[in-house]
């Protein structure tokens, strides 16, 4: 099996709220507030509404549960929904405590795995793969990068 790159994207947030702890874990849902999306095959914004469903149950990892939907370039819109697990480290926790701080792509555990729903016959091909994604907190909200399952 072969992973072949096809886009970065990269979500801002906006306002967090702190569910606290329930039956599950932890809960904290951050709003998407914008961002962006770019590559060979895929361009355009992230925009709401959106948001991250974050699960933490004492491990050490949160489990992300996010939607968003993308505006191509071509003003095509793509619903994005991803699930995945981010280990909670001290880089992590350091980058989300603070605005101006962010981790790289090997300071922590940070994989999702993204799909995708368009009407638009040009981004067919996002229905018809798999794909995984490495992420990374950054200042303003988190970047992944986006690989096709070859």
């Amino acid at each position: 099996m072969e992973l072949q790159y096809e886009f970065t994207i990269h979500p801002t947030l906006g306002d967090r709220h702190v569910i606290g702890a329930g039956p599950y874990g932890g809960r904290v849902v951050a709003g998407v507030s914008g961002g962006w999306v770019r590559g060979e095959r895929l361009n355009g914004s992230v925009v709401g509404p959106g948001a991250d469903w974050a699960l933490a149950n004492g491990d050490g990892f949160a489990r992300v549960d996010v939607r968003l939907q993308i505006v191509t370039d071509d003003r095509s819109t793509i619903f994005v929904s991803y699930t995945g697990l981010l280990e909670v480290n001290d880089a992590v926790s350091a980058a989300l405590a603070s605005p101006d701080k962010e981790t790289t792509w090997d300071d922590q555990y940070f994989r999702v795995e993204p799909r995708f729903e368009c009407g638009a016959e040009q981004y067919a091909w996002l229905h018809r793969s798999l794909f995984v994604a490495r992420g990374r907190i950054a200042t303003d909200g988190v970047e992944y990068e986006v690989s096709r399952v070859l």
